[in-house]
């Protein structure tokens, strides 16, 4: 007898919950923030509207299936099952620090915000939850959206939805050398770092980079498969050079960074806290993700 399916509701702390964690309470917080011209109201009805959302989101849950909550903090720690449906209660880069997580499980995002979120990955309102969830336990349609990885000569393993980025932990200089899968003549580089995303990074990180270079290469879209790649700050020197700068990766292409500085880390989708560390001689492989993110809706 096969499981019901489990539905695993995903949420974070919000501002006003760090607010109160920082200043002990509403009304420490609200005197810090009326002396900076803000008000604490404005914090507060957003976690009361992201409050209410979870709230109606957990009601829709099927009677027959089972429930999870798991805070965004504790991901690394929470061991997703096959059977799951994850809902994602919150904004979109809340979708993007979950994937990381998931082995082909659906994704159902709901945005706690309409109108203040961007909605490109948390498609749904609250008020569908149910229906939307019985879908994605079923064959309902889902995108398939590509992910990248990096992965260590040591096997160590990173995966994301936006973007990898490979360099110094602090974001100074490191050097290294770059180059494409297994051919021939890398590169010596010093820059601040590498920036590796897909089609739905394209619209952060990445694109801001491609933007302040006034770069010609046609990014991915959110569909594509393929990856784009742009290294920052890279400092010509007469043992660095500047001539690999940006591109595509298509289809199983993989880029091929060799360290040659004490440390550098690669982490994924704006969380430093969970990186690969990588040292002197080591190399680092960064791709397409052979799985990608099962986005329902």
């Amino acid at each position: 007898m096969s499981l019901a399916p489990r539905a695993v509701l995903v949420h974070r702390t919000s501002e006003y919950e760090e607010l109160l964690a920082r200043h002990g309470t509403r009304g420490q917080a609200e005197f810090y923030l009326r002396a900076r011209g803000r008000s604490v109201r404005e914090v507060e009805e957003r976690h009361l509207r992201a409050r209410r959302a979870l709230a109606e989101v957990a009601g829709a849950v099927p009677l027959q299936w089972r429930q999870a909550r798991v805070e965004r903090a504790d991901l690394d720690r929470f061991l997703f099952g096959p059977e799951d449906v994850v809902v994602v209660v919150g904004q979109d880069g809340l979708v993007a620090n979950t994937a990381k997580y998931l082995q082909g499980q659906p994704v159902v995002g709901v945005d706690t915000d309409p109108g203040r979120n961007p909605g490109v990955l948390v498609r749904h309102r609250a008020a569908d939850a149910g229906k939307v969830m019985r879908s994605a336990a079923g064959d309902g349609a889902a995108e398939l959206l590509t992910m990248v990885e990096a992965v260590a000569d040591d096997t160590q393993r990173l995966v994301a939805l936006n973007e990898i980025f490979l360099g110094p932990a602090g974001h100074q200089t490191a050097r290294y050398r770059i180059g494409l899968g297994d051919a021939p003549g890398d590169e010596a580089q010093a820059s601040s770092g590498v920036l590796i995303g897909t089609g739905t990074g394209a619209t952060g990180w990445l694109r801001s980079l491609w933007l302040e270079r006034g770069s010609a290469l046609r990014l991915p879209g959110p569909r594509d498969a393929g990856l784009a790649w742009f290294v920052r700050e890279a400092w010509p020197s007469p043992t660095t050079g500047t001539s690999r700068v940006e591109g595509v990766l298509a289809g199983a292409e993989r880029l091929r960074v060799t360290v040659e500085s004490d440390r550098m880390v690669a982490f994924g989708d704006g969380m430093e806290g969970d990186a690969v560390e990588v040292g002197w001689g080591q190399t680092v492989w960064v791709g397409r993700a052979e799985a990608g993110l099962r986005l329902v809706g």
